[in-house]
């Protein structure tokens, strides 16, 4: 169990946050200027906070009623930078052993071969890296963080200097991750897509303030929230894979609901995760007939969030999970919706991104 509680003051800035998360990967979520950095530094040790309490289990790092405050050297952290900061005169093999070095004697170590298997970056043992890709950068930091016999991981944005390419190569080693290695993550993120896809828990921030935590669903799905902005709005579905067709699409089965997406590599049976953005979700009283999106979700309204501008959003209940629908005060005045009134969800197939399902 992962427990954080920091208050400190910076200027203007007042961080006062508080949260538990079990195993897993812990996801600080919010918009720029949200107190991400400042926490995740103080649980660094590379900011001492006013007052406050952090501990992984019952490694303790920071208790200031008891006089426990660590320096960074001593926090048994794995570091994993938005860059990889590799040694450039080292090759991959030696920055991994790097990682290594650091682990105290007598620790539980991982098996530096089981490490390079999980990350696929055995053909990558001895080149430099001049020679690797970002997200090849990136796989070999995790393993280096991994080998140093860490109590807690920290992630700051391991993925924002990535492109796009990259960042579908990288996620699915951080699932991995998360799923096979039994060390706490706190990862920093600002994008719905890693959050709906990687966390066990969401820590929403505003303002230096926790304003909710959940499960990605609970937290990503609910618009009296909505840490990082509207256009980040999105409901998360549960789902496994149902069929692959040749046509080029995938199946899925969420609650008994059929979606159809883009191809996926993963096999029959397998769950998975998907994120459909508030704003590509279209909505019709009655079920449409000669369109060409494939999916309709039939679902009743649960509530309406209208804003102070011409947009609003409108919650349904779905049999595959809760929707998100980013509409005009127009159109729900002329549709007359109201809660509990039946509707149907149109997604587009295509809408879906490769990084929003996994």
């Amino acid at each position: 169990m992962l427990s954080v509680a920091v208050r400190h003051r910076l200027g203007d800035f007042a961080l006062d946050a508080e949260f538990t998360a079990p195993p897993g990967i812990t996801v600080l979520f919010g918009r720029s200027g949200s107190g991400k950095t400042t926490l995740i530094n103080a649980v660094a040790g590379l900011l001492m906070p006013d007052s406050g309490r952090i501990a992984a289990g019952d490694w303790v790092m920071l208790d200031t009623a008891q006089g426990i405050r660590l320096r960074p050297h001593r926090r048994r952290l794995g570091y994993i930078f938005q860059e990889g900061r590799l040694f450039p005169h080292l090759t991959v093999r030696q920055n991994l052993a790097y990682g290594a070095w650091f682990a105290p004697r007598g620790a539980a170590r991982e098996d530096t071969g089981r490490i390079v298997d999980l990350l696929g970056i055995g053909h990558l043992l001895d080149r430099r890296p001049g020679g690797l890709s970002g997200g090849e950068k990136q796989r070999v930091a995790i393993g280096r963080a991994l080998l140093s016999a860490p109590r807690l991981i920290l992630a700051d944005e391991p993925l924002a200097a990535l492109d796009a390419a990259r960042k579908a190569e990288i996620l699915p080693y951080f699932e991995r991750l998360r799923d096979e290695v039994n060390i706490p993550i706190l990862y920093v993120s600002h994008a719905a897509s890693e959050v709906a896809r990687l966390a066990t828990t969401v820590v929403a921030l505003d303002a230096g303030r926790v304003v909710a935590q959940g499960s990605a669903a609970q937290v990503l799905g609910d618009p009296a929230i909505l840490p990082a902005g509207i256009r980040q709005a999105g409901a998360v579905l549960s789902a496994t894979v149902a069929a692959h067709h040749p046509d080029g699409l995938t199946q899925l089965d969420a609650g008994g609901v059929a979606l159809f997406l883009p191809a996926l590599a993963r096999e029959i049976g397998r769950p998975i995760r998907v994120r459909i953005a508030a704003h590509d979700v279209m909505l019709a009283v009655s079920r449409p007939d000669g369109i060409s999106a494939l999916n309709i979700v039939p679902g009743i309204v649960q509530r309406i969030h209208r804003g102070e501008g011409p947009g609003a959003m409108v919650v349904l209940d779905t049999a595959a999970g809760r929707l998100l629908a980013r509409v005009t005060q127009r159109s729900i005045d002329a549709m007359q919706l109201v809660a509990g009134r039946n509707c149907h969800a149109i997604v587009k197939s295509v809408a879906v991104a490769p990084e929003d399902a996994g």
